[in-house]
This record gives structure tokens, C-alpha cells and sequence, in this order.
């Protein structure tokens, strides 16, 4: 049961620095701090802090389902892993266009808002599910 504990922790810690890196680097971006400097050293540490909690969430989210017992096709499971995906996608596609610095702003502040809300959707998927 320790194994559970820890991997349940673990899951929680990285899908709660996802959520505050992302939040911290809205707050960088509004402010105008950085804004033609997205990508250079200061937040640097913060965009792989990112990468890394996106890398563990889904094996461990697995494993923790494995340990559980639980079924990959309850509903709460299964709408988790589209909305990773979903929130996964429009998190790289403005990333793209952050790099490129092309496009519509209003757009790429809906992929933002659209990816933080499917990681908000998730951990309360998480918080809320059922026994």
C-alpha cells in the first residue's frame, strides 16, 4: 500500500506544478515581462518543469489504475485520458505558435485557456470520482 501512496502523491504533485507553472507563466505573459523572451532562461526551468509533469501524469495515472484495480473503461478514466490528450494537443499547437510568434493573439489565448481548463477538468475528475 505504500507503492499506492507514493504513486498517488507523485500524480497529484505533478499534475499541481503543471497547473501552477502554467498559471505562473500566464502571469509572466499578462504582465509583459517576458513577452518577446518566452523561451529563454528564466522561464526556461519553468517550460521543462511542464514537459516533465506531462511526461509522468499518464504512466502514472496508469500504474495507479493497475494498482487499483481499477477498469481503464470507466467513464471517469477514459474521459481523463481525452481530455489529457486534447489539452496535450492544444498545449504543443500553442507552443508552435509561440515559437513562431504567428497568429491570431485571441487564438492563442483560447488554446490556452482551452488546455488549462482540460488540466483543471482532469484534477477535478481525479478529486471527484467515484469509489
Amino acid at each position: 500500500m505504500e507503492y499506492v501512496t507514493a504513486l498517488k502523491t507523485l500524480h497529484v504533485a505533478a499534475i499541481t506544478l503543471l497547473l501552477l507553472s502554467a498559471f505562473g507563466l500566464a502571469g509572466w505573459v499578462i504582465k509583459g515581462r517576458i513577452h518577446d523572451r518566452l523561451l529563454q532562461r528564466p522561464a526556461l526551468f519553468v517550460w521543462l518543469l511542464m514537459v516533465l509533469c506531462l511526461a509522468i501524469l499518464p504512466f502514472s495515472g496508469w500504474w495507479l489504475v493497475h494498482l487499483l484495480g481499477l477498469s481503464l473503461g470507466q467513464t471517469w478514466v477514459l474521459a481523463s485520458s481525452v481530455l489529457y490528450v486534447l489539452g496535450l494537443f492544444s498545449g504543443f499547437w500553442l507552443l508552435s505558435r509561440l515559437a513562431r510568434k504567428a497568429g491570431n493573439s485571441r487564438f492563442m489565448l483560447v488554446l490556452a485557456i482551452f488546455s488549462v481548463a482540460c488540466f483543471v477538468a482532469i484534477a477535478g475528475l481525479m478529486l471527484f470520482r467515484p469509489a
